[in-house]
């Protein structure tokens, strides 16, 4: 069974190709917000999940428009990728130190997006991105992928750790939910949908 999927979106603020393997494969990452590129790097090594990312936005006005639809069509390759979900452990969690830092994650494969998230960072800007671009990226994967996520920061100081804390605890999170560890789909209902 193939856990692929390939996204193709595009808008007069961007233009997102995206592609997820659920079980390995290659990693490229180009968005032209090199912070941003660097946190999807973290997600796709710590999910363990083949993942390419292209990119090209209105990065001259600013990164919203580029890490949103980045956000969208990466929640859409997901959710395709999962498809009915057979098999799937469902939940996962995380609890990720980096240094002073500590981020603790939960998602739940549901098929309801709902996402909590409170991992406010001190400083606003990590080189030129926009730390609050993360929790709008993270909206925007939710509202696609059709999935919950909580994200909660208890401690840190440094802005770049809480950050990367966050991304590496929800790639975590998602590799464990994803696992396949038996038959059919892992509700009561019959359909995580």
């Amino acid at each position: 069974m193939s856990r692929t999927a390939e996204i193709a979106r595009k808008t007069a603020e961007s233009d997102v190709r995206v592609r997820v393997d659920l079980d390995g494969g290659e990693t490229a990452v180009e968005t032209g917000v090199p912070f941003f590129d660097h946190m999807l790097g973290q997600l796709a090594r710590h999910s363990r999940f083949g993942m390419t990312v292209h990119t090209v936005g209105d990065t001259e006005v600013d990164a919203h428009h580029t890490v949103e639809d980045t956000g969208i069509a990466l929640g859409q390759a997901l959710a395709d990728a999962l498809g009915d979900k057979s098999g799937v452990e469902r939940f996962g969690d995380s609890l990720v130190p980096i240094d002073e830092t500590l981020v603790r994650v939960a998602v739940d494969l549901s098929g309801r997006p709902y996402l909590v998230y409170t991992a406010d960072t001190p400083v606003e800007l990590v080189g030129t991105y926009e730390t609050t671009l993360t929790k709008h990226f993270f909206e925007a994967l939710v509202a696609n992928a059709r999935v919950t996520l909580h994200v909660a920061l208890l401690s840190g100081e440094n802005s770049h750790h809480i950050q990367e804390g966050v991304f590496k605890a929800v790639a975590v999170a998602l590799r464990r939910a994803v696992a396949v560890t038996g038959e059919g789909v892992p509700s009561t209902k019959g359909v995580l949908q």
